[in-house]
């Protein structure tokens, strides 16, 4: 089994709890193999991942991409994001071609069971498998074209590898990215959903349980969804199996559990794996406690007019990304 990362210094310690959560929750998997794919990591983050997988007796593999502007023929801005997470659209250039299909996971994610199904999914010849996003922006859906499609969320991909490989499926996303002159919300995201539309397969909440899912029912879920029918691809049944007891949590949003204040559901499994690994005594954000105070609140307040919410929170997002541009600009600067 294949599992591939991106990721930069900044977010290692999230990429280790979540390799240490895999190797834990997978033991009975004869061969594992771990790919990174970093940007200018330094030696110390690398030997931190190496040492980690080979304690478990597993296979670790690096590959240093460098810029990421160094892999685009045009120039595109991420708009808040780290430019990163575009690393994961050249999983098929950059792999091995003995590497036929691979599991991509967010760093922020935490794996809670045995996932070894994924690697033996069928496929239905589908290039890229994904957990539906039902609470996507819809505004933004128009302006890509993807309005009244299942879009879903790119922290947790099976990726038919030798088939990118061999249908160019990384370079008609790469094309789609550009034909949006490298402006999309969710970069990666949006251009996968936009240049695949009708080739995803969509898989169980279970393998990305995201931080709404504990916020909105089922039946509000279904709302939101609309015009796409969120129950033709998850049933009632199967949403409620995967609330009980996920097997990949996505620490999506702003309530991650690394900040000081929250009080995620899953926050627990987190900081178990991180302390297992060589960053167990990583300092957790500071500056939060208000923010959740105040998220927390609003949440309890409006707990009766879950629509309303959701309208409020989306109204907010392009604030957050523009918060988080900012942050990362300084970064830079520094």
């Amino acid at each position: 089994m294949n599992i591939a990362y991106n990721t930069d210094d900044n977010f290692v310690p999230q990429v280790c709890a979540s390799i240490c959560s895999v190797c834990e929750n997978n033991r009975n998997v004869a061969e594992l193999t771990f790919h990174i794919l970093g940007a200018e990591l330094s030696q110390q983050s690398k030997d931190n991942l190496s040492k980690l997988v080979s304690s478990y007796g597993r296979d670790f593999r690096y590959y240093e991409i460098g810029d990421i502007k160094n892999h685009f023929s045009f120039s595109f801005d991420t708009l808040g994001w780290r430019p990163v997470i575009l690393a994961r659209l050249l999983i098929d250039k950059i792999l091995p071609e003995t590497v036929e299909r691979v599991i991509y996971l967010d760093g922020d994610t935490v794996v809670r069971g045995d996932i070894s199904e994924l690697d033996t999914l069928d496929m239905q010849g589908c290039p890229v498998a994904g957990v539906i996003e039902p609470t996507v922006n819809k505004k933004n859906l128009e302006k890509t074209g993807l309005a009244g499609q299942p879009y879903i969320n790119s922290g947790v991909l099976v990726i038919d590898a030798g088939m990118w490989r061999k249908e160019a499926v990384g370079d008609e996303i790469i094309s789609y990215y550009a034909s949006h002159d490298g402006r999309l919300f969710a970069p990666d995201q949006d251009a996968i959903n936009g240049a695949l539309k009708g080739r995803i397969l969509y898989i169980s909440p279970t393998y990305n349980y995201c931080n709404n899912y504990d916020v909105y029912k089922y039946k509000t879920l279904v709302k939101i969804a609309k015009p796409v029918n969120y129950s033709d691809f998850v049933s009632e049944e199967t949403f409620s199996q995967a609330n009980l007891n996920p097997k990949i949590i996505h620490y999506l949003g702003e309530e991650r559990p690394w900040r000081k204040g929250n009080r995620h559901r899953f926050r627990g499994d987190f900081e178990k794996y991180l302390s297992m690994t060589a960053y167990k005594d990583m300092k957790f954000e500071d500056g939060w406690q208000t923010y959740f105070r105040c998220f927390y609140l609003f949440n309890g307040v409006i707990k009766i007019c879950p629509l309303i919410r959701y309208r409020i929170i989306t109204g907010l997002i392009p604030v957050f990304m523009k918060y988080r541009k900012k942050q990362l600009a300084k970064e830079k600067n520094r």
